[in-house]
């Protein structure tokens, strides 16, 4: 057999001994060494919390003060002088660094389909659901600016017009609506997580981009919109010149040659975007096509490209070329070249058709989408503005031609087409620039050629565009970067014009629940399911018990009964089994506030009412019509009522009154064991966790009691002055307290370090409760919301996932075995449950 090895300090690990690691033991009956004990971290004045059980205890102003555990320094002894006749070396851990707090309780997977981690990588993207106004198709106004950049590093301003590119569609089942809608962030999350990991990556790297390349507009985030029920990137939007107009007023002097000044303004144009482009290039990222809406103009007048109108643009011309693949009369080069003239490269074009699934006939090669489809796409926009409305026609012939050899099943050749129409463009091209442009000429003809390995590159473009207005000699100017390659190796860029597929096929995916509309009713009608998992798969289901005659204002669960407490006097019991109503307990006078249950030798229902009275009835059958025993508080004229009541095992129950003092009463003898005093306003919540007493009060703190002694050992949000709201209810689980207010925050505490603060409902929060790693709200605006708790190294962190619609004030909440009480002001008791 093993030797036993020394006591340990639970902290250090290093074996107590009577110099260095003294054991001391606590009030709740823990022992740690001296050392660890004077270098814990203490939120509050005399007090610290036990390593072991996390209690809060009380401790003398020096460490040395407190006993010695006697017991263990003797067998600690014993075994030391042992190990060293056996000359035994004792090998003891090393101890962690000394200011090592206990470790988090980490909670489990999620039971959604996206987990934590997925949620807080995406959710500095989302936007404020009350933050944007569709105006028009494809774009909106902000009308609630945000007042920090913690969205994504930019932030945007109120009027101000932004851009708007759906990215999913998201609906619930309306019949499963009734009972349990997600919430606003996770319709978002869920449109992202249904994407592939390699187009979640693809989006992620256009995010990213817009925030590092100048000059393009920047996407804000996601936003959902109630009204359609799609979830849409925001994009910032410039002021846009209508280049329409201006080659409109051009119409008449077509056959004219241009002037400089007007060349160099057009020339200075494609300067600045071949910059864009070249950027975008760099960042692993292709345009694809171009339209003239996508141009605009920041403060300074300097170009700047609208890549939500490139998104936009590419999805309506994708909608065209399906309607082209499944034979519908349409004429696709007219509506490329409409009001909204689109500039996309024949290779761009091909795409788009084969992954629509038309047959193409490549013939002799095959030319893949790449950064020289921008240089074509420029081109065109640059030979468009220069010709004017003649391009368009030669294009539109182009367009025919080369459309109809698409549906031709012949091969066809492709790069013939593209050289006759390029003769003609030249030809135009060369009365409207004159010879002083000819190296312009020459280079806007090249990037039109059919096989993009022919075409310059962005900076050749660039070059020979700034060389035509600027002599070198006379170029100080810095050259562009020249790495990028003339076509696309592998997979490695991302088409933004080809992005709206990844949107288009989740929209055709994720209608959420729907699929599942006609399955429902074949569903065996069951209460056994749990409610978190039934919120997860969309399907919950409730329950009424009606039976009350007024509000209800406490719940409580014990022996398989429900016992409720209302303001029609009465105390119901109720059955867990079929939810049938089983007794009333008749015995107050007033109004119940408070209900609890005692489970001990003779299972007890204790209820509290407005005037003070504590009737303690007998909880199980068969019930008794009169209370077993009736306690009275002391009557103030000014303040009098129980407002909150919790226990403590076997041995109390406390009382919270409105003559704002907390009441201990002996479960044994029934008898007033003592009175807590130091909240400044009624006590409104009471919660026993962690071996503290847990006191919440309209004076807006929580104050912490030891069950040992009842004596105070902290106090809560004393020092929010100016911001103090009203405490209505509190819930714990492990060292996380959580404490509802009248104002419709819930305010976490981390060992009694306040973490977090969140707003999740419109009006006073009535009830919370929690049950493992979900926090459940509700209140005034007769929502119960559902939050996931996640605690890890950098703290606590809550996820909203969903709410319940009730159509009354919520008033209390109680979770029991996989299944959500709620009380209603309305008399109404609900229980949902999974189906």
């Amino acid at each position: 057999m093993e030797e036993a090895e020394p006591p340990e300090c639970p902290v250090c690990l290093q074996p107590y001994d009577a110099v260095s690691y003294v054991p001391r033991v606590l009030s709740c009956g823990h022992t740690t060494c001296e050392a660890c004990l004077k270098q814990l971290p203490r939120q509050f004045p005399s007090t610290l919390r036990c390593t072991v059980c996390t209690q809060l205890v009380k401790i003398p102003n020096s460490i040395s003060a407190l006993p010695k555990n006697l017991d263990l320094l003797h067998f600690s002894f014993v075994l030391e002088n042992r190990h060293r006749r056996n000359d035994v070396k004792v090998n003891s851990p090393s101890p962690p660094p000394q200011n090592e707090k206990n470790r988090s309780i980490l909670f489990p997977l999620t039971l959604k389909s996206w987990s934590y981690e997925f949620y807080l990588k995406w959710k500095r993207w989302v936007i404020p659901k009350d933050c944007i106004l569709v105006e028009k198709l494809g774009s909106g106004k902000v009308v609630k600016s945000l007042e920090s950049d913690c969205v994504m590093g930019f932030a945007f301003r109120e009027k101000e017009n932004v851009g708007l590119v759906k990215v999913g569609l998201f609906m619930e089942n309306e019949e499963n609506s009734k009972c349990f809608r997600s919430s606003y962030e996770s319709k978002i999350v869920s449109i992202l997580y249904e994407m592939k990991e390699e187009e979640r990556d693809e989006l992620g790297i256009v995010l990213n981009a817009t925030l590092r390349v100048s000059n393009v507009g920047k996407v804000y985030g996601f936003w959902y919109n109630e009204d359609d029920n799609c979830v849409y990137t925001v994009w910032q939007k410039f002021t846009s010149p209508n280049l329409t107009k201006f080659v409109l007023n051009k119409k008449a002097n077509e056959e004219e040659k241009m002037s400089r000044d007007e060349i160099s303004g057009l020339v200075m144009l494609g300067i600045e975007t071949c910059g864009i482009l070249n950027r975008l290039h760099f960042e692993g990222i292709v345009i694809g096509l171009m339209n003239l809406s996508c141009f605009g103009f920041d403060d300074f007048g300097r170009v700047c490209v609208d890549l939500s109108e490139v998104l936009n643009a590419g999805r309506r011309v994708n909608t065209e070329v399906r309607r082209v693949c499944k034979n519908l009369e349409i004429n696709l080069e007219s509506n490329l070249l409409n009001e909204n003239l689109v500039f996309i490269s024949p290779e761009m074009l091909l795409q788009f058709h084969a992954k629509e699934g038309f047959e193409i006939n490549w013939g002799q090669s095959r030319h893949e989408v790449g950064y020289a489809s921008d240089v074509w796409s420029l081109a065109s926009v640059l030979l468009w503005l220069i010709i004017g409305s003649s391009f368009s026609e030669e294009m539109g012939s182009f367009f025919k031609a080369f459309i109809n050899a698409i549906k031709d099943e012949k091969p066809r050749d492709y790069s013939g087409l593209c050289m006759a129409w390029n003769e003609k463009i030249a030809e135009v091209l060369k009365g409207r620039l004159g010879s002083e442009f000819n190296s312009v000429l020459d280079t806007l003809c090249q990037c039109l050629r059919f096989d993009p390995e022919n075409r310059p590159v962005i900076t050749e473009m660039w070059k020979c565009l700034r060389e035509s207005i600027i002599k070198p000699q006379f170029d100080i100017g810095l050259s562009l970067r020249q790495e990028i390659k003339k076509v696309n190796s592998g997979n490695s860029i991302v088409v933004l014009g080809e992005m709206y597929r990844i949107f288009e096929k989740i929209e055709k995916e994720l209608v959420h629940g729907v699929n599942d509309k006609n399955d429902s009713a074949d569903v065996e009608f069951r209460v056994d399911g749990d409610v978190v998992e039934g919120m997860a798969r969309g399907r919950v289901k409730c329950v009424e018990m009606k039976g009350h005659l007024d509000c209800i204002t406490g719940l409580a669960v014990g022996g398989g009964l429900l016992f409720s407490s209302s303001y029609d006097k009465i105390v119901r019991a109720w059955s867990l089994q079929d939810f049938t109503h089983v007794h009333s307990f008749k015995g107050h006078e007033h109004r119940v506030m408070a209900i609890v249950y005692v489970d001990g030798e003779q299972p007890l229902c204790i209820s509290g009412d407005n005037e003070g009275v504590i009737c303690i009835w007998k909880a199980d059958f068969p019930f008794s019509e009169v209370p077993i025993q009736k306690l009275y508080e002391k009557k103030d004229w000014r303040y009098s009522g129980i407002h909150a009541m919790t226990i403590s095992g076997n041995e109390y129950i406390y009382t919270g009154s409105g003559d704002k003092l907390v009441k201990a009463w002996s479960l044994q003898d029934y008898t007033l064991s003592c009175e807590m005093s130091g909240h400044k306003s009624v006590v409104s919540s009471l919660i026993v966790c962690g071996g503290v007493l847990y006191s919440g009060s309209w004076d807006g703190t929580v104050r912490l009691w030891s069950l040992s002694d009842h004596s105070p050992l902290a106090v809560l949000g004393e020092d929010s002055f100016g911001n103090l709201s009203s405490v209505l209810s509190l819930s714990a689980h492990h060292n996380l307290l959580f404490a509802s207010h009248e104002n419709g925050s819930v305010k976490i505490w981390h060992n009694d370090v306040l973490v977090k603060s969140t707003q999740t409902h419109k009006g006073a929060i009535f009830s919370v409760c929690t049950m493992g790693k979900w926090l459940f709200s509700g209140g005034w605006d007769k929502t119960v919301n559902v939050q996931e708790i996640s605690e890890n190294v950098d703290g606590v962190d809550v996820t909203p996932v969903g709410s319940i619609p009730c159509n009354s004030t919520v008033t209390a909440l109680v979770y029991w075995n996989g299944k959500l009480i709620v009380g209603q002001a309305d008399r109404i008791i609900k229980v949902y449950h999974g189906v």
